[in-house]
């Protein structure tokens, strides 16, 4: 049977691999969602701690996750991160370290006679709260849209500007995207808040911003989405070479029916728990728009990575283009790899044992009163 196993098949295992990991944090960074909100949502300070505790019991799912993704990215497909963090290293560093001050400040933010106050540390939390997904969502709408960088026959980078992959940034398209995932982190956040937490004004309170971060979501998403639907994309053709291709991730979609029914169905639980929220009051809604989440973005890297598509193109160099062929990693060790990704399913497992056994019970104001230790 493991002779019967193709180098193909074990590159396309491995960017489901991928895929799936990303769209669990894309999910998980409701956490920096929330944390955007420490300064406007709570009306006082016992609800300020309320939400940084209800959040902080969860930001280290989102870093494992995190740590998981990227480890998994560079062994598959270690071209890719020698492109990427050796090209565009001013994006990847200014992503590290907001995650860094993150865990900084939950670490440090109540502990007594601090150095820097509790002041400090919340706009730790805000600041990886903002950047983190805008960076990320922007990173990733590269895959999409192209970056500027060079392979020579040795496979050594050259990055075609100055700015060290920050120049993302000017491109509408990336901020789009960017934009979209900082509002949708925010709307899980909301969400997440009102599951997790015990106190109807809080609730009220979240109920109101829902409202606006929800459509500003669903704009930037649409406008994103259909912009690279109408637009050109990077298909790769049998000799391995890069073209340039009409409408390549509308055919995409198209061609690959089972992707396209899974990011519609996705879609639909997304917008069904934030419906479900404001109009019905249900405080349910973070679970379908977080299974939502997932199966979006899971959908979208499929779209990326399949059916002859370059994932992670160059616009100053086509032929210098990344594809799941030419990226990854050797049969031997996708194949070794393959039999630990087996013990995934335990690892979700046990996160969602520890999930239920964190959330059995609501936060309130006087468990915060009673509470030993607190974030």
């Amino acid at each position: 049977m493991t002779a019967m196993i193709s180098y193909i098949f074990l590159q396309h295992y491995w960017w489901i691999i991928v895929s799936l990991l990303a769209s669990l944090l894309v999910f998980l960074m409701f956490v920096q969602g929330g944390q955007t909100m420490i300064f406007r949502l709570p009306a006082n300070d016992g609800q300020k701690t309320m939400i940084i505790n209800a959040l902080g019991r969860k930001w280290e799912f989102t870093f494992t996750t995190l740590v998981t993704f990227g480890g998994a990215f560079f062994a598959s497909f270690p071209l890719f991160y020698a492109t990427s963090f050796g090209g565009a290293y001013w994006v990847w560093i200014a992503i590290l370290f907001s995650f860094i001050i993150q865990a900084v400040a939950y670490e440090f933010r109540s502990k007594p006679a601090n150095l820097l106050g509790t002041r400090t540390f919340d706009i730790f939390l805000y600041m990886n709260g903002a950047l983190g997904p805008l960076l990320i969502g922007t990173a990733v709408a590269t895959f999409f849209t192209g970056s500027y960088f060079s392979l020579n026959y040795m496979n050594h980078v050259k990055w075609a500007t100055p700015f060290g992959g920050l120049e993302a940034l000017l491109n509408g398209k990336n901020v789009a995207l960017g934009l979209a995932v900082l509002f949708l982190t925010k709307t899980n956040g909301l969400l997440y808040i009102m599951n997790s937490i015990e106190d109807e004004d809080l609730i009220g309170r979240s109920h109101k911003k829902l409202i606006f971060n929800a459509i500003a979501f669903l704009a930037f998403f649409l406008i994103f989405l259909f912009s690279i639907l109408l637009s050109k994309g990077f298909a790769v053709n049998p000799d391995g070479t890069v073209v340039m291709e009409n409408y390549k991730y509308l055919h995409n979609f198209i061609q690959m029916p089972v992707v396209l029914i899974l990011f519609l169905a996705g879609v639909v639980s997304v917008l069904w728990g934030i419906g479900t929220t404001i109009f019905k009051g249900s405080r349910k809604g973070i679970w379908f728009t977080g299974a939502g989440t997932v199966v979006v973005v899971f959908s979208l890297f499929l779209v990326a990575g399949f059916n002859n598509t370059a994932f992670y193109p160059s616009v100053f160099d086509l032929n210098s283009s990344l594809t799941i062929s030419n990226a990854a990693s050797s049969k031997f060790t996708l194949k070794t790899m393959m039999y630990v990704s087996f013990i995934i399913p335990v690892v979700i497992a046990y996160i969602w044992y520890a999930w239920r056994a964190i959330n059995i019970k609501k936060i309130t104001v006087d468990e915060m009163n009673g509470e030993e230790h607190k974030y």
